[in-house]
């Protein structure tokens, strides 16, 4: 029985531990200075954008390998942002290039405390860029790397208007022999944006470009606090042939840039709770790549086959982009393995079925995510009840023949083979299992590793409140009120199952609550909950099972 009570404690430290290491990892947070002599303002009305000498490594454009880049002048000129608001976004659009160079979401807090300042996803400072680009490239291209074109508009607001499913801001441009407007289409209560170029072909000869769509970051983290735990993935992701979810970080992305053809396909760009993605036509083969530039930036983007408009025709080019949170059943239906970004690690298997569970139990049961974790929680003891109660009556029955193993540990003290075999006697004949009570714990813990992942990555979370104190389930407990009644609990239901017969086992489980309790101070609310909830409900099942052993009734 020694070596499988020591077998137990050192897989529950070598969790904890792999826990701390990922934390120290996570906490080693790099924010490069990006050196770049053009710096576009967004926090103003207006920019000033001035030409630069692009080069085929910093270049804003991809090029297309049988086409030369166009000659397109970009004087210096003073540009007014353009300003979109609807009901989820605060966002802005820079007439040169026609980019998006900020996202603010609406229905998201930058920090709970701070309810008035919306989370902002995209945005483009001194210390930082995150933007979002298209265009258009190949013969009868708008953009390239010796620059790109700067749109007209009508205003420079635009607003989503109560009662209105839908709100569109067209930018137009005259081309020598086509008319061009890239038009963004907005819908009410949707993160999902349509963009488009609808070219009218006014000359006798075909019109042909291909369309581009690029996610354009620096390395730098965002602000965020998981509270102890794994480290959230940040960096670019997109599907594959090979690879229904491949995935890479900014040094993967320097080390190897990754570039391939598939049908359909995403890009997006990954971070805790939050994605942005460019989306192309989905019955067309697109060439995806990932990319660092030469100025510390790196380029996650997508280039579509070449369209060619017949004169005096009208065509369209268009593509989608996604910039919210992590919602698994909105990116489901906007592209295949989309919904992978919402990353739950190696036990995605246990993971994906419990958020099921979970969001089915607060969509239509409670409509609390506190309380959902709970039933959430009884859930997934009724599916282990059948284990756990042979574990709990194996336990049980070692609690009551204790003092047998006692007295033949007392009589065999000095014989060590000998007091193996009687103790094996005793247990075939009394049909103890010491394997029982082991086995519903280690059961526990990829159920619990995967339900970390689930709580972690589940945007619903993030600021959800339960009771009392406890306004967001996705961070610690302010006041450490559920990590001490979990320790409370697990002290008490050690209490109900035997004691260790070597002194050094005991003192190692007598500690095991303070340890635990110290390491759950910052760990999801959300969480601790869940291992309150579960532990009580061992505890109400021990207590039953060892009153139903001590009538002989087991």
């Amino acid at each position: 029985m020694d070596w499988q009570r020591y077998t137990l404690v050192g897989g529950i430290i070598a969790v904890l531990l792999a826990l701390i290491f990922q934390w120290n990892a996570f906490q080693e947070q790099h924010t490069p200075e990006v050196d770049r002599e053009t710096v576009v303002q967004t926090g103003g009305e207006t920019i000033t954008q001035a030409p630069t000498e692009a080069t085929s490594e910093s270049s804003d454009v991809p090029q297309l390998q049988s086409q030369a880049p166009a000659e397109i002048e970009a004087k210096g000129t003073e540009i007014k942002l353009i300003s979109v608001t609807t009901d989820v976004f605060d966002l802005l659009i820079n007439p040169h290039g026609g980019d998006i160079v900020k996202v603010a979401l609406r229905d998201f807090q930058e920090k709970l405390d701070t309810p008035d300042q919306p989370l902002i996803l995209l945005n483009q400072t001194r210390n930082h860029t995150y933007i979002a680009q298209s265009g258009l490239i190949g013969r009868n291209g708008t953009d390239s790397a010796a620059g790109r074109p700067v749109f007209n508009v009508e205003k420079n607001e635009f607003a989503m208007v109560e009662g209105d499913d839908t709100l569109i801001v067209d930018l137009t441009l005259q081309q020598e022999g086509a008319n061009i407007t890239k038009r963004f289409t907005f819908k009410r209560g949707d993160y999902l944006i349509q963009v488009a170029y609808l070219v009218d072909n006014t000359s006798n000869t075909p019109w042909s470009a291909a369309m581009f769509g690029q996610i354009k970051r620096d390395a730098s983290e965002p602000v965020t606090d998981t509270g102890f735990g794994m480290s959230p993935f940040l960096g670019a992701a997109l599907h594959t042939n090979d690879e229904n979810y491949f995935k890479q970080d900014f040094e993967e992305i320097a080390e190897k840039p990754t570039r391939t053809t598939v049908e359909g396909g995403w890009v997006a760009m990954v971070q805790h709770y939050f994605l942005s993605a460019w989306i192309p036509p989905q019955d067309e083969r697109n060439t995806f790549e990932l990319k660092e530039l030469s100025n510390g930036l790196f380029r996650m983007g997508f280039t579509a086959p070449q369209v060619q408009i017949p004169a005096a025709n009208q065509g369209e080019l268009s593509a989608s982009f996604y910039a919210g949170p992590k919602d698994v059943y909105r990116l489901e239906e906007i592209s295949p393995y989309l919904d992978l970004t919402v990353d739950y690690g190696w036990l995605w298997w246990i993971a994906k079925p419990l958020f099921r569970v979970l969001h089915f139990i607060q969509e239509h049961i409670v409509s609390n995510w506190g309380w959902a974790i709970i039933l959430l929680t009884v859930f997934i003891k009724t599916l282990l009840l059948p284990l756990s109660a042979a574990g709990t009556k194996s336990m049980a029955r070692m609690r009551k023949f204790a003092p047998q193993m006692k007295k033949l540990q007392e009589q065999y003290k000095d014989n060590r083979q000998k007091l193996a075999e009687e103790t094996m006697k005793l247990y075939r004949r009394e049909k103890i299992n010491p394997m029982g009570g082991c086995l519903p714990i280690l059961l526990q813990m990829p159920v619990f590793i995967a339900l970390y992942w689930m709580l972690t990555e589940t945007v619903e979370l993030r600021h959800a409140p339960w009771i009392f104190w406890i306004h967001d389930l996705s961070a610690k407990d302010p006041y450490f009120i559920l990590p001490v009644l979990m320790g409370a609990s697990m002290w008490f239901m050690q209490k109900l199952n035997p004691a260790p017969t070597d002194p050094t086992q005991a003192r190692i489980m007598q500690l095991m609550p303070v340890m635990m309790t110290v390491f759950f101070l910052w760990f999801p609310a959300g969480l601790v909950l869940y291992w309150i909830a579960n532990n009580l409900i061992t505890i109400g099942q021990t207590w039953y099972i060892n009153k139903q052993v001590d009538a002989g009734k087991y």
